[in-house]
């Protein structure tokens, strides 16, 4: 039996050896959790997405103290909700956030991301090459965005940054728990604040804030949940984007010279930067068959979207960036009741980020070899610390 995280033997963009021939035997793993707990890992493509649709799943556990954990993250490594209650529970988070984050609204956003990143980009270049992008842009930019629409000020970012990587821990429960605690009380702050400045208009949070029915603490808890989501997958993707790119021949120099492939380019780059090898935690709320596995009610299943957007069964040339490409719609963002919300204003960062990118820098190239390139193990998400470039 495979025991996770797999071992990473032939560099950070290419799949772990063993999960390419876990995928070449089946769909459906047994495997032992990085906390030594039973789990079915889940890597074929048409079996991610079916299941993440699949409403026997879900997060809450009906014994939680003896379910199974994928880590020691408090907000992604365990159960989470209410077992009886978690779909309603999911349906009124859904429509309270939803119409925020609609594709006209994002829309109406991409002039301000613009600018943003234009000013971001006026002082990169404005204080020479070598730079780190990591730094100067991937970081910056998605939390300025996420403030600005939720109403968090700027000006705190240091605290909520450490506080989301703390929550993010995936090795340390008792740091993790703290970083989601410390995160909640700020967000009990914030919702006051904005209750008593009374503008339902002014911001996400204060909209949430002044919603007959919703209290402190559940608009705390999912204003800090935007906040948390809403930035840290989008500052690995630009970096992780970034690299994969410049580690293919030709393929930064290619958008440099038909910008008209850019959202091509994002999709691509959302398809390629997760490799596999974890995957979104779910649990069986009844006995189920999946391709012949027997899953028992409480079992934990882990829904590789790493691994099916690297399946050979959807993608000819899985570990190939190629944006032309005529493979399967990419799992980046899920499948089904619970897709990610925030998939419309990740698309247009990405898209602003690389469109301006190639325009102003079509001669950037890495600092550093891959193979040099420094990661964070502790984090979910696993992206870069530093991403070193010169001009």
């Amino acid at each position: 039996m495979s025991t996770l995280p797999f071992q990473q033997s032939d560099g950070p963009l290419r799949r772990p050896p063993e999960l390419g021939e876990l995928q070449a035997q089946g769909p459906v793993h047994p495997v032992t959790t990085a906390v030594g707990d039973p789990a079915w890992l889940v890597t074929g493509y048409e079996e991610v997405r079916r299941l993440l649709a699949d409403d026997r799943l879900g997060r809450a556990h009906p014994e939680p103290e003896r379910a199974s954990r994928s880590g020691e993250s408090a907000l992604f490594g365990g159960p989470l909700g209410n077992f009886d209650t978690e779909q309603t529970d999911h349906r009124r988070m859904r429509a309270l956030l939803q119409p925020h984050f609609s594709p006209k609204r994002m829309r109406a956003l991409r002039p301000r991301i613009e600018e943003l990143t234009t000013t971001l980009l006026d002082e990169m270049e404005a204080a020479g090459s070598p730079a780190d992008l990591h730094a100067a842009l991937a970081l910056p930019l998605p939390i300025a965005v996420i403030c600005e629409l939720l109403g968090v000020p700027y000006d705190d970012r240091d605290r909520f940054r450490a506080w989301s990587q703390a929550a993010a821990d995936v090795t340390d429960r008792a740091r993790s728990e703290q970083g989601l605690a410390d995160l909640f009380l700020y967000g009990r702050d914030l919702v006051a604040r904005k209750r008593a400045e009374g503008d339902p208009d002014a911001d996400v949070i204060s909209c949430l804030a002044a919603t007959d029915g919703v209290g402190d603490d559940e608009a705390a808890m999912l204003g800090m949940s935007l906040l948390f989501a809403g930035h840290e997958t989008t500052v690995t993707a630009i970096g992780m984007g970034t690299l994969w790119m410049m580690s293919t021949p030709g393929e930064w120099q290619a958008l440099a010279a038909d910008p008209g492939r850019v959202d091509a380019t994002v999709e691509e780059i959302l398809r390629g930067f997760g490799l596999g090898g974890g995957g979104l935690v779910r649990y069986a709320r009844t006995d189920l068959d999946v391709e012949g596995v027997q899953v028992r009610t409480g079992d934990l299943l882990l829904l590789d979207t790493g691994a099916a957007n690297h399946d050979p069964a959807a993608y000819p040339e899985p570990e190939r960036f190629d944006p032309d490409g005529s493979g399967a719609p990419h799992l980046s963002f899920g499948h089904g009741a619970r897709y990610c919300m925030g998939a419309p204003l990740a698309r247009i960062e990405l898209s602003v980020v690389f469109a301006q990118l190639v325009t102003r820098f079509p001669g950037l190239r890495l600092g550093l070899p891959v193979e040099e390139m420094t990661f964070d193990p502790k984090t979910l998400t696993g992206g870069l610390t530093a991403l070193p470039v010169t001009w």
